[in-house]
């Protein structure tokens, strides 16, 4: 089985991309779903012990964790080393039932890929992009979003630049779904007739 990693900063339709990926019958592993998983389950009582408070119902409110966190370093670090070791083990789950099915190709979404070192897991790096101004658009309308919040996150990720140049393929989210639905057909064309090169094994 080769091992694409998607990625891509926010903003860049790369939810999108992902979901035309599994369109195109391709298992995909979503970090940011299983986030929202642990955070209403497994994590929960480790987050509330190391941010009191931000906690509802049961759940973490990502909202008053962000607020803690987000132009924290030493409180972001705190979160990652709790979060870290259970979307792995998440990840590793995907992996063995996608081995198991046979599948040829799998897809592991994962925003921050090369800012964790992610590239080494996996076979070859799609990144997704789109111009500064439509990215910037995006992200603005979303909710609860602020100009000051949006340069916090994207002072935590690689430019767009450097991903472009580190990818092994690029997909343009620019001009609607057709063109992207056309890139992943040529991507998986093309990916299936590589080698593996994962330098770290996946488990």
């Amino acid at each position: 089985m080769l091992l694409l990693g998607l990625t891509g900063s926010i903003g860049m339709g790369k939810s999108t991309t992902a979901k035309l990926f599994e369109e195109a019958g391709v298992p995909v592993y979503d970090a940011d779903a299983t986030v929202h998983k642990i955070y209403e389950g497994e994590a929960v009582p480790a987050v509330e012990a190391a941010f009191p408070g931000v906690t509802v119902n049961g759940r973490v409110d990502r909202q008053k964790l962000s607020a803690m966190v987000v132009n924290n370093a030493e409180a972001m670090k705190r979160l990652e080393t709790i979060v870290h070791p259970m979307l792995r083990s998440h990840q590793l789950r995907f992996l063995s039932d996608v081995e198991r099915s046979g599948a040829p190709v799998a897809v592991l979404d994962v925003p921050l890929l090369f800012e964790t070192g992610g590239e080494k897991r996996v076979d070859a790096v799609v990144v997704v992009t789109t111009t500064p101004d439509v990215q910037r658009e995006r992200i603005l309308a979303r909710e609860n979003m602020t100009p000051d919040k949006l340069d916090a996150i994207l002072a935590r990720q690689i430019p767009d630049a450097e991903k472009r140049a580190r990818a092994d393929f690029v997909v343009d989210t620019s001009h609607g779904l057709e063109p992207v639905r056309q890139r992943i057909g040529e991507i998986l064309r093309e990916v299936v007739k590589m080698p593996k090169r994962r330098i770290e094994s996946p488990r």
